[in-house]
Formats: structure tokens, sequence, C-alpha cells
């Protein structure tokens, strides 16, 4: 029987309930179809929205490898039934965890273990157009592009609305609710101290890490069913961290990036780019793999990488009607793959918040901000328990909480090259699809203190025939 449909809650004066999200990418979309059972949704954004998988200047991060973890599609069908296999209709690999993973990283190679969890690749292009195409189809939900957010209306206990500008005229948004989606461009904390609200205590980890990125024309064997391939970054090894992971999305396509921190960093060079996979990284797989590909564009390159989190979740003072979610929440380093998983998390627990409270009940907001801000706990700390030991991220080093974490997490790491049922509570984790605390059970606990139980590779583990298609042997 299908569920029956929520009852939207009428506003003070009478009005239907409606709703403001500010930002129209990933992150505002989903909160956009959270928000859809209760209240009329207005979304807005700056950019001109493209109909289809085109590029466009609000995103540019587009260009790089961008993956979502099966945490964040399973919130994504949630949200958006369907999705999933729309997106696997139009060309996103369906990529079992660890099988289909070529992955050497601090501790040496991993095995190949039997599929645990999975993650969905392609595109950021073709993923928003998808996405956009079917949250825009929902007659719940109304799109302002080519609109400027000027400022919230309200004041500091309650936010009221929002003050947009279009190419001909200002007005003022009238809303039961507002979720900011901006992303890094953000600027919800200087509008609560313009309120005279204090400010958020805010964390800031910076690599100074540099993408470049490359989409190449996979050899025609390897279009199909071919590994990702990843040579992660080593935080241990007292310099820059370099890395780069090669990435099948649609279109027999192979989406390449490369990155370096701080003294490390790759350039945007087309001459460079393969010399910088095979000399720089911790092992030549990745450009031994380019050697049968073609490349189909430039490189692109991008500089706004660093970890920032807003812990509004702590503040003693909230707004009414205010929520703010995605990388405007917390901005995570992008070489992990989060953001967009976490973002999906966030929206789900947004509209739980607001079906379980219900629409306009004082204190909703802080419920909702509190929340939305549980998803970001784990990502959070895979990121900074390895990105706080690269040179100069922070301006105190790590803390010893830092240095706990990081020592436990690679040991685990480590255990988990040889130990089939540790790389499987590892991935449970990574794929945000389970809690952290999963890590401390007591028989994870001691295969820690084990180690592997097989021997280390020497090689990356690539089969025969995937060696074959990629031109290899």
């Amino acid at each position: 029987m299908p569920a029956a449909p929520e009852r939207r809650r009428p506003s003070a004066d009478g009005r239907p309930a409606t709703a403001v999200v500010l930002g129209g990418s990933v992150a505002g979309l989903l909160a956009a179809r959270a928000l859809a059972p209760f209240a009329r949704v207005t979304v807005v954004e700056r950019d001109a929205l493209p109909a289809g998988p085109e590029p466009r200047r609000g995103v540019p991060q587009a260009r790089h490898a961008h993956q979502l973890w099966s945490g964040g599609a399973h919130a994504l069908e949630d949200l958006v039934p369907g999705a999933v296999d729309r997106l696997r209709a139009v060309g996103a690999h369906h990529q079992p965890v660890t099988a289909d993973m070529v992955v050497l990283s601090p501790y040496g190679w991993y095995r190949r273990w039997d599929e645990s969890h999975f993650m969905l690749l392609c595109t950021r292009d073709l993923l928003e157009a998808t996405l956009r195409a079917q949250v825009l189809a929902d007659g719940r939900i109304e799109l302002l592009d080519r609109t400027e957010v000027l400022s919230l209306d309200g004041t500091r206990a309650a936010v009221t609305g929002v003050r947009v500008r279009t190419r001909d005229a200002e007005r003022t948004l009238r809303a039961g609710l507002v979720v900011d989606a901006t992303g890094r461009a953000s600027r919800t904390a200087r509008w609560l101290a313009d309120a005279g609200l204090p400010a958020p205590e805010c964390r800031e980890v910076d690599t100074g890490l540099v993408y470049a990125s490359r989409l190449y024309r996979a050899p025609e064997g390897a279009r199909d069913g071919f590994p990702v391939v990843n040579v992660q970054q080593d935080p241990r090894a007292g310099g820059p961290g370099r890395g780069g992971v090669l990435l099948p999305v649609e279109d027999g396509r192979w989406l390449v990036t490369l990155f370096g921190t701080r003294g490390g960093e790759p350039t945007s060079q087309a001459d460079d780019f393969e010399r910088y996979a095979r000399e720089e990284l911790r092992h030549p797989v990745i450009a031994d793999l380019l050697g049968a590909a073609v490349p189909e564009t430039e490189v692109s390159l991008t500089r706004a990488t660093g970890n920032r989190r807003f812990f509004y979740e702590r503040m003693k003072a909230w707004p009414e009607n205010l929520v703010v979610l995605g990388d405007a929440l917390a901005a995570l380093n992008p070489v992990y793959g989060h953001g967009m998983s976490v973002a999906a998390r966030g929206a789900v627990a947004l509209r739980e918040t607001v079906r379980r409270h219900g629409w306009g009940t004082p204190g909703l907001a802080r419920r909702a901000q509190r929340a939305v801000s549980r998803p970001v706990g784990a990502a959070w700390d895979l990121a900074l328990g390895q990105d706080v030991f690269y040179p100069g991220p922070t301006h105190d080093g790590p803390s010893a909480r830092d240095r706990w974490t990081a020592a436990y997490v690679g040991r685990l790491m480590h255990t988990a090259t040889g130990n089939g049922r540790v790389a499987r509570r590892v991935t449970d984790v990574t794929s945000l699809e389970r809690h952290p605390g999963v890590l401390l059970a007591p028989r994870i606990l001691v295969a820690a203190l084990a180690g592997p139980l097989k021997p280390a590779l020497t090689d990356p583990p690539l089969t025969a025939e995937e060696r074959k298609a990629a031109g290899l042997s």
C-alpha cells in the first residue's frame, strides 16, 4: 500500500507552507525534494542551469573525479525513487567495492575482496543533469535560476525569507523555512553575525591540495567492467602527498584525476599530466594504463579543496526557519569522495525531522540543524585523520585525538590489506552505510592488533584479462 501523503501545515497567517532552498546543485536539489511533501519549494540558483549534462560556472569542481558511495546512493533513492536506475540507464557505472577496485594504500595494495558495497560513477555533469530533470518534474518544486541571493530576511530570532535579485529587479521571497545549500560560497556565518548572533565554531584543515583532471577515451576492450584504479597519497612520508585515481565513467571514457598537497601540486599543462602520473605517484600503474588511452580534453585544475566545517549545531542560539547543509555546512577534501553522499544523507535527515516534529513547530530548525550535522561526522573524521599530518594544514597541528584516531585507523588500513573481515568493516564506514563505532567492536580491535592474515601483494591486482584489455600485455 502506498504511503499516505504528508499533510501540509499552513503558515501562521493561513497561507500555504513555503520553503526556499538556496543553491540548485546536488545538495539543493535533494533538500528541495526532502521538503516537497510538506511545502511549496522554490530553488534559487545564481547560474543559468543547462537542459542537459553541460558544464556551468558555479560548479568548477565538476571536471574532477566524483563518486556516490552506496550510503549516499541509498539516500538518493529514498528521496528520488528511480534515480539510481535512471543514472545507470544513461551510463553511470555500478562499481562493486572492493571487487572492482585496484587500490594502493599507504600500507600496500588492497586485495579485491568480494563485493561489500558499491559506488556509482559518472561525470558530475551527467549526475546533476539527470537528478535535476527528475526533481524539477515534481510539480511542488519551482526553479528560479539566474537569480542572486542578496541576504536573509528576518531577525536574530527567526528567518522569514530571502532577498534576491534577478536581471530586472530585487524582491523578497517569504518562506517558512530557508535551506542554505550554496556550498563553499555560503554566507550564512556572515548573515548570522549581521543579525547580532555570535560567530559559530569553525575548523579548517587545508592541505593546499590541487586537483588536475582529464578525460580519456578508454581502450576498446576496457570500456566496460574495468576497475577503479587508485594510488593513494601517504601522509606518513613526511612531505607532500601525491596521488591519483582512474574512474570508469559514461560513454567508454576514463576520468583521471591527479592530486598533490602543498609543495607537490600537479600543473595544468597537458604535456606534464602523464609525466606526473608516472614520476610523482607512488606507483606508475595509472600512467601505464594511459599509454593506450586517448586524451579527449585539456587538463582542468582546481585549488579550493580544503576541509571546513561550521559547528552550527553547537550554537547556543539558532534562528527559527533556517537550516544549513551540504558543503555550506561541511566542505570536505574531495579526494575522499564523500561530499555528495553526506549531502544526500543530510537531506534525508532533514525530511525525517520535519516529518517527526511537524512543519512550523517551535524549535524545528534547531532540531533539523542538529540532525543534518550527524552524517558529517564520519566523513569529517576520515578526512582529518589523514589531512592534519601533511605540511601546514592547520596553525596548531594535529590534536591528541587526531593522533590517536590516525594511529588506530592506520592500523585498521594495514590489517585490511590482508584481512577480508576488517576490509569489510572499513568499507562499511567509508561507504557511509554504518557508524564508525563498528570499528571499535571487540573482534575488530583484536584483528587490528593481530594485523594482516595474508602476505602483502607486490603488484597491482589487475587480472590478466584487464591487463590485456588495457594494452599492458
